[in-house]
């Protein structure tokens, strides 16, 4: 990973929108505080697409598309996209799988879930699980005392032996029945709502994020960057970002807004 001023003044210039993870990446210590929210308002008020990819679920993904200054949301990891469209007051959203499927993903998910919670001492659902319509999300560090490395990734295990996906994000292990994650996701939105191939246009968008779970997008996108706070996860991420920030959390994701912001 190289510093942010390896990425250089035309390629920042010709980005066309920010792709950017929500926990620990847009947030700092479960706060969302005034300068990364400006940040990100003052990249939407520039012209750029914004839009938050993110394992948070579907209750607060609503919140978010119609409240924040962004474009749309991926959420669960790629289970869905929500877009509001402010002038007509009406909200897009695409899920990977039908409500009848969610359903019955759902109630293997909640077996799942007991015996996570009985193999594994300490962990705990997450606090946002009501909010939830596609995946389950287990607690290691959030609102829990940190589990160690070897928890969490018995958490991993348990959830691929039931055949499901697992990824690790700062704060949870999200689980989930389908062949999605975050990048096939966005892929989608940007086909269906903004007429745009990523295959072939993947160097007009950064994407911003801190943990293993964004590994996908890492891989994906040539103009990747990791808060300073991703360094905690060495060793544990499928693919690296190609610059880092200085600074860590929400004030990573100003340092990155403010050199994408220099060029305009």
């Amino acid at each position: 990973m190289q510093p942010l001023d390896s990425f250089c003044k035309p390629d920042r210039k010709a980005i066309r929108g920010i792709l950017f993870d929500v926990d620990d990446t847009l947030t700092t210590d479960g706060q969302l505080t005034a300068v990364a929210y400006s940040a990100l308002e003052a990249l939407q008020a520039s012209g750029l697409i914004t839009i938050p990819i993110t394992g948070r679920p579907a209750g607060w993904c609503d919140h978010i598309a119609r409240m924040w200054p962004v474009d749309a949301v991926v959420g669960e990891n790629g289970a869905f996209y929500f877009r509001y469209l402010r002038e007509a007051r009406s909200m897009v959203a695409r899920y990977h799988h039908d409500a009848a499927a969610r359903a019955e993903n759902r109630s293997k998910l909640d077996n799942l879930r007991t015996r996570i919670l009985a193999d594994v001492p300490g962990c705990a659902v997450a606090s946002d699980q009501p909010y939830r319509e596609a995946d389950l999300a287990i607690d290691f560090c959030e609102d829990v005392p940190p589990l160690p490395p070897a928890q969490v990734a018995r958490i991993v295990a348990l959830f691929e032996e039931a055949g499901a996906r697992a990824k690790v994000s700062s704060i949870h292990v999200n689980g989930w029945f389908g062949d999605y994650d975050k990048l096939s996701m966005t892929k989608r939105l940007f086909a269906e709502q903004f007429e745009s191939d990523l295959d072939t246009e993947q160097s007009s968008f950064v994407f911003v994020g801190d943990s293993p779970n964004d590994a996908p997008m890492f891989g994906f996108f040539e103009h990747a960057v990791g808060v300073a706070n991703i360094k905690a996860f060495a060793g544990q991420l499928d693919a690296t970002p190609a610059y880092v920030t200085d600074n860590s959390s929400g004030a990573g994701f100003a340092e990155l807004a403010d050199a994408l912001l220099a060029t305009r």
